[in-house]
């Protein structure tokens, strides 16, 4: 076995730059904004049942969500609140 390979890495597909939970969220609340929904409860239902019905499709919104577990959308979420 050889030790002194280098570890690959992926950077996604597309040319299409790795965006952040915060990104990612942001984008997901202007989209259901666009659509004309109430953001928060909307982003609130997706976190609690884990149903992506609750986000539009709009934007690819529902896809982009779907790429981070939920816990780490609350992590974000509390980090963000707290200033951690």
């Amino acid at each position: 076995m050889d030790d002194n390979r280098k570890t690959q890495v992926f950077t996604g597909t597309g040319g299409e730059e790795q965006k952040t939970t915060f990104d990612i969220l942001k984008a997901v609340y202007s989209a259901l904004d666009e659509k004309g929904y109430n953001a928060i409860d909307q982003m609130v239902g997706y976190i609690l049942s884990g149903d992506p019905s609750y986000i539009t499709g709009h934007n690819n919104a529902r896809n982009l969500i779907r790429h981070i577990e939920r816990d780490d959308l609350v992590e974000e979420l509390l980090r963000r609140y707290l200033g951690k």
